[in-house]
């Protein structure tokens, strides 16, 4: 895709602002940085009128920073002369389409938005004395020409990086998020059996209905909601599944409950209750014969995700959170003085104790989380539907049993290690990187605090 440079965008905007009179641009300015609040107000008004856009930036945090970095932009771009150096100021342009980019926000919406700030920026021309007859036309030209720009660099910039998140998003999907089909199809399977035995179980000893397990909550519920079903999606099984899911859950089992039925009834419902949970593993077998195993995304030394799908897994799980009205957690992970390991011991036990960790993290995790290596001693995890409560003990279980773990080294000997943690919860914030940044400093502050412990994300 054919982009002009940064070098090339600031000389263009250069001989734009060159095209005017100096002391008109000055005064133009001076509109912007007089009226920068109330433009932004306007622009917003517009935008939360759009229900599409509402649902991005209607958590009170968003508004409140977006609003300011919007007054800052408008006083920044227009306060820009000719003789100035430029690029700065089109690397904010491009950031500004990168952040659009990564929070998915319709280009439409944007344009929209461009659209009546100008209008309301030409009002405020209009009715400013400092300009004659003659000068609002050229202001008002001005006024155009330097947002169209802006919005042209932040366009190029949004589109390169959307389509660089499709075709990761796409990799991911084809991925599947699994070590490999044939494990992962015994693993789901058996997951899928424990549920239906559990579940028949607990109705042949006359447990309430209310207490009976859903698959939903399942471990198999759980990896196939926030995995399995984007990872095979486009496949007609995916829907069948999620609807027959739906069914055991919200009807079926609810159906336990009444006490007047008759032994035909409760045994009709049995066997609808079969009927289904054959049907899901039916749809399962089908989707795995469909998908052959891809190894790109996953960490050579422990076999984790890396920072590949880290963006789609976050995004994919910030629209679930909105969508469903649930929550999830991340958890910045830090292994305390690894360097220490590697001086002490050589990197072949250092990576020996990273494995192990691996391992370890796998095992205190459900089906439904993901876990990332995000490089050297450093790991993420994500824990899907769940509240701040259950995180933290997650997090100090994690903690805990690597703290009374002895690792394996090299010629037998065993070392200890401890973790320092950081937790942040989901806030309704759309862009996934506020609540990763939250995680490091939270982990930050568990380092500075002593380390082998675990910090929450303050607001």
């Amino acid at each position: 895709m054919f982009s002009f440079s940064s070098e090339q965008l600031a000389l263009e905007w250069q001989g734009l602002l060159q095209r005017f009179p100096l002391d008109l641009v000055e005064r133009v300015g001076g509109v912007a940085a007089r009226h920068q609040t109330a433009l932004a107000d306007h622009f917003y008004a517009c935008l939360l009128a759009d229900s599409a856009a509402s649902k991005l930036i209607s958590h009170e945090q968003v508004k409140t920073s977006l609003h300011n970095s919007l007054c800052a932009w408008i006083a920044r771009v227009f306060a820009a002369r000719a003789g100035d150096d430029l690029k700065p100021l089109v690397a904010q342009q491009k950031h500004v389409g990168q952040v659009h980019a990564r929070i998915d926000v319709p280009v439409h919406l944007v344009l929209r938005g461009a659209r009546h700030l100008k209008e309301r920026f030409v009002q405020f021309i209009h009715d400013d004395h400092v300009f004659g007859q003659a000068e609002r036309l050229q202001a008002a030209t001005l006024v155009h020409l330097v947002v169209d720009l802006t919005m042209e660099i932040m366009g190029q910039t949004y589109s390169s990086s959307h389509d660089r998140y499709s075709r990761t998003q796409e990799a991911y999907r084809l991925f599947a998020v699994v070590q490999n089909v044939a494990s992962e199809r015994q693993r789901q399977r058996a997951a899928l059996l424990d549920w239906e035995n559990k579940l028949m179980f607990d109705l042949a000893v006359g447990q309430t209905a209310v207490l009976l397990p859903r698959i939903g909550a399942s471990e198999f519920g759980l990896w196939f909601r926030h995995k399995g079903a984007h990872a095979f999606a486009g496949m007609d099984e995916v829907e069948k599944i999620l609807k027959a899911m739906k069914a055991v859950d919200e009807t079926l089992i609810p159906g336990f409950s009444r006490q007047d039925d008759t032994p035909m009834e409760r045994s009709t419902r049995l066997r609808e209750l079969r009927s289904l949970s054959q049907a899901i593993g039916l749809g399962l077998e089908a989707m795995f014969r469909q998908t052959n195993e891809l190894e790109a995304g996953r960490d050579a030394l422990t076999r984790l995700l890396n920072r590949k799908f880290l963006p789609v897994v976050l995004s994919k799980e910030l629209a679930y959170a909105r969508q469903h009205d649930t929550n999830f957690a991340l958890l910045a992970l830090d292994v305390d003085h690894f360097k220490s390991i590697n001086d002490t011991h050589g990197h072949e036990a250092g990576d020996l104790v990273l494995q192990q960790l691996a391992v370890l993290l796998s095992n205190n995790s459900r089906a439904g989380d993901y876990i990332f290596r995000l490089g050297g001693e450093e790991f993420l995890m994500l824990l899907v539907d769940l509240d701040e409560e259950s995180a933290l003990r997650v997090a100090e279980n994690v903690r805990e049993a690597v703290a009374n773990e002895p690792f394996d080294l090299p010629r037998e000997r065993k070392l200890s290690l401890t973790l320092s943690i950081g937790v942040a919860m989901y806030d309704g914030h759309p862009d996934y990187q506020q609540i990763m940044r939250r995680a490091d400093q939270a982990l930050y502050r568990a380092k500075q605090e002593g380390r082998n412990r675990v910090a929450m994300a303050r607001d």
